[in-house]
């Protein structure tokens, strides 16, 4: 749906009796996303426009559809396939982010559905959807019972869709520094020096009956102010997300003393890698 208008009917999707959902660990300590919202929704990027190009020139996404997108945080990659004319209901566990995901979908002219709730058990009825997508998020959930759940939602000859959309730390640029710094106030966060591909999603998919497993990727440089870097950091799991707001203070002035030494062009262009894997459930 391209035009404003009220949020779909969502009760229709519903199961009697969904779960509550629970709490995103990192590293044993729940990350509070609900904390990031602001940053998050002002400041991150979310999926470039080619990737959804790529998407409807391959046939993988269709006007008219129907489609999930789950972990939608402030729903960057639902209302990019809710301007593709597909009929999109976000979910997240995360209340503030939702409220972020249905301010931005307002001031799009967008109509999407938000609800709460998490991939494992949605609460949805079986059978609904044409279409359902991850967007940065399948490492956080219990993936062989999310890939079930999926796998419960979609019609016959349905589609999963996981992708990624993920800075690269190169040797010497502003990622790899930035990374430093994050392990400097929270040296038990482990999600750095990643490559932005993620082999093992394949398995998770084949685990769950899907099939005609593909992949594609490509890179891009996001421009970022400082200003928009300090706070898009500041919205990641290694920071506002499972720091007590003194240390994220600190880093955060470390980080913008970082930038105008070391980093000094603004905007900045930063490495990105977009990476996606599909399968399709059995008919």
């Amino acid at each position: 749906m391209s035009a404003l208008s009220a949020e779909p009917d969502l009760l229709s999707l519903q199961r009697p009796g969904p779960e509550a959902p629970k709490p995103v660990m990192l590293n044993g300590t729940e990350a509070a996303f609900g904390k990031t919202a602001s940053d998050y929704g002002k400041h991150r990027a979310g999926f470039p426009p080619a990737f959804f190009d790529r998407l409807a020139a391959s046939g993988l996404v269709r006007p008219g559809e129907r489609a999930l997108d789950i972990g939608t945080g402030t729903g960057t990659v639902a209302r990019g396939l809710a301007r593709l004319g597909l009929d999109v209901t976000g979910m997240d566990p995360a209340e503030p982010l939702l409220a972020e995901a249905r301010r931005l979908s307002r001031e799009a002219h967008l109509a999407v559905g938000y609800l709460a709730g998490k991939a494992e058990a949605t609460g949805l009825a079986a059978g609904g959807f044409d279409l359902i997508t991850a967007g940065q998020c399948w490492h956080w959930f219990d993936r062989p019972a999310a890939a079930a759940e999926m796998a419960r939602l979609l019609k016959p000859g349905g589609r999963l869709i996981i992708c990624h959309f993920d800075w690269l730390p190169l040797p010497g640029n502003v990622v790899a520094a930035t990374e430093a710094l994050i392990r400097t106030h929270n040296p038990d966060w482990n999600m750095g020096g990643g490559a932005g591909i993620y082999p093992r999603w394949f398995a998770d998919l084949s685990g769950a009956g899907f099939s005609g497993l593909e992949s594609a990727s490509f890179d891009i440089g996001q421009p970022y102010t400082h200003e928009a870097w300090r706070g898009r950091i500041r919205a990641s799991a290694g920071i506002s997300a499972s720091l007590p707001p003194q240390t994220v203070e600190a880093f955060d002035r470390e980080h913008g003393e970082m930038l105008a030494r070391d980093f000094p062009a603004d905007p900045l262009i930063v490495p990105h890698r977009v990476w996606w894997v599909s399968g399709v459930k059995a008919e």
